[in-house]
């Protein structure tokens, strides 16, 4: 097995930060410094992380989390702000989040020690639907808004994909899109002239926030980890072009 693998599944980081972790020499195997991702292992090798033994993989976790305002969606802040991690405290294990939601943008996040899981669900690939309820300016959000946000808009980084969007309210959106771009949703109202006032995330793939209270925390089922991973296990067909 790759070390960066080896790493992501005991719970040190997900594989692309692992694969950091040991490019920058913090890694050793057998009391050598490895700086190769792609070093194969066995298991069976004395492993450190920043001069700590590395122990037997811890079972596999995921949480569901309903991330405050405020609240920043990484394991560490430089800016001393909260982080979705210490939400969490009693896991036992190292946690982290699968994907981000601006500091602004509320509800629901998933935090694991499965750096697979985490890397198939965040996948451009297998496009796991996200869905957010958003409150937004601009007025009454007529057809012609939802028309174009449901056919794609054009953003500085491309035209969205088509989304499902339905109105909850004149000026409440209910909008589930499958790419993973940076503050997405809020540059897509940007577009269409609705700016979003109030973001929250309701749904992850096939798990729903339901009446999670804000800031609080559940540990996933494994019925429910089976449907995560089986919705991250399961390419779109290509659109037809």
């Amino acid at each position: 097995m790759r070390l960066a693998k080896h790493l992501a599944h005991a719970g040190v980081a997900s594989r692309r930060a692992a694969e950091a972790i040991i490019a920058e020499g913090r890694v050793t195997v057998d009391g050598e410094t490895v700086t190769d991702p792609a070093r194969g292992v066995t298991g069976a090798e004395a492993i450190t992380v920043d001069g700590a033994a590395l122990g037997g993989p811890p079972r596999r976790v995921v949480y569901a989390v309903h991330k405050p305002a405020g609240v920043v969606s990484t394991a560490h802040d430089t800016h001393g702000r909260p982080t979705i991690v210490e939400l969490v405290p009693e896991a036992g294990t190292r946690l982290y989040p699968v994907g981000r939601l601006d500091a602004d943008t509320t509800g629901l996040i998933l935090l694991t020690n499965d750096g697979d899981l985490a890397n198939h669900l965040m996948h451009p690939r297998f496009e796991v639907p996200r869905t957010y309820r958003a409150k937004v300016g601009g007025g009454a959000v007529g057809d012609a808004a939802l028309r174009a946000l449901r056919e794609g808009v054009e953003l500085d980084d491309g035209r969205t994909a088509p989304a499902r969007v339905r109105r909850v309210r004149p000026d409440v959106l209910e909008i589930t899109i499958r790419e993973g771009r940076k503050r997405q949703v809020r540059r897509m109202g940007d577009a269409v002239g609705h700016p979003v006032l109030a973001l929250r995330r309701i749904a992850f793939g096939p798990l729903d926030l339901g009446a999670l209270p804000a800031g609080a925390h559940r540990r996933l089922s494994r019925a429910e980890i089976d449907a995560l991973r089986a919705a991250s296990r399961a390419p779109r067909a290509p659109r037809a072009r």
